[in-house]
């Protein structure tokens, strides 16, 4: 035996490299007895190639669209592909609009804000407390500039308006023009605001001066 040479039949040990020499499908070494050969290692054992495991030889772009291929492909198969909604949303998944609005005029569209204040009036049922409140400020609109500037409203209750003149000839002839103010204030303000008109003449001033006092005959007749 040549010195620095081993013999084929001698034992071999764990560092001793084992030559393959099976093909695919058969062969005479352990390789060859499983039936895989020089199959690269990336291939599956049997079907079809898995997406997501092919693609060990791509680079780049084309790697990013083998990933998004298989992603779709992975949706797909759960019943998520695109175009179709998931099933059983939670209550905080919000709600599509069905329909788009016109170019007719919408709920959702910018409101004035008198039309609001009116529909929240209207709502907390504040309307006649504010029609009464408008007889009070249009009352130069509604009764006239020659009557407001001898009368003035006092108080409204009950449908009832209480209207102060200037003199004792205003006041008579405010009660003679009441039906026509009671039909100016229902024009300007709505009906049923103001069904009543009481007149009543100027304040009389009061002559007293102290506690005590001895009764007389009262204020005359220029003081209503």
């Amino acid at each position: 035996m040549t010195p620095g040479l081993r013999s084929d039949s001698g034992p071999r040990t764990a560092r001793d490299p084992v030559t393959r020499t099976g093909v695919a499908g058969g062969g005479s070494g352990p390789a060859g007895a499983a039936g895989t050969g020089d199959r690269p290692a990336s291939a599956p054992l049997g079907g079809a190639a898995d997406p997501e495991l092919s693609t060990g030889a791509l680079r780049g772009p084309d790697l990013a669209r083998a990933a998004l291929e298989a992603a779709r492909a992975a949706a797909k198969a759960r019943g998520r592909g695109p175009g179709r909604p998931r099933r059983g949303g939670g209550a905080g998944q919000s709600r599509r609009r069905r329909s788009w609005s016109g170019a007719r005029p919408d709920d959702r569209d910018p409101q004035p804000l008198g039309r609001l204040a009116s529909r929240l009036a209207a709502d907390r049922g504040w309307t006649d407390r504010l029609a009464g409140g408008q007889v009070f400020g249009r009352w130069a609109t509604l009764v006239g500039a020659d009557v407001a500037e001898h009368a003035r409203p006092v108080t409204l209750r009950d449908g009832e308006l209480t209207v102060q003149a200037s003199s004792t000839a205003w006041a008579t002839q405010l009660r003679l023009l009441q039906r026509q103010l009671l039909a100016k204030i229902a024009a300007g303000v709505g009906p049923d605001v103001v069904k009543r008109l009481r007149v009543q003449g100027p304040a009389a001033p009061s002559w007293r001066k102290g506690p005590l006092h001895v009764p007389g005959r009262g204020p005359r007749d220029t003081y209503g």
